[in-house]
């Protein structure tokens, strides 16, 4: 069983940056592939960025070059900067953490809102 607590969402204008954090509880983090997904409002949830356990990042065409995942296992914490935001970027950000051995485990944190506005 992991639980993921999100945190450092916020209200930032266009051009900003911020950062935030999804610790777990629980155990084995490092051998999960951690997530980070978002909900805009009347959207659909869709995939921001996903980091492996062996550290191999992807990102949506949409926040490339803006956005950077990381983790840091000793901490049990995976980070994502985000900076050059757009108002198009407000939305509930989701931590997931995924893991499949004979079946999947999958696990969600409850969302940090980020707003994007001037």
């Amino acid at each position: 069983q992991v639980q993921l607590v999100e945190s450092g969402g916020g209200l930032v204008q266009p051009g900003g940056s911020l950062r935030l954090s999804c610790a777990a509880s629980g155990s084995s983090f490092s051998t999960y592939d951690m997530f980070w997904y978002r909900q805009a409002p009347g959207k659909q949830r869709e995939l921001v960025a996903r980091i492996t356990t062996g550290g191999t990042t992807n990102y949506a065409d949409s926040v490339k070059g803006r956005f950077t995942i990381s983790r840091d296992n000793a901490k049990n914490t995976v980070y994502l900067q985000m900076n050059s935001l757009k108002p198009e970027d407000t939305a509930v950000y989701y931590c997931n953490a995924y893991y499949f051995r004979i079946r999947a485990y999958n696990y969600w944190g409850q969302g940090t809102q980020v707003t994007v506005s001037s």
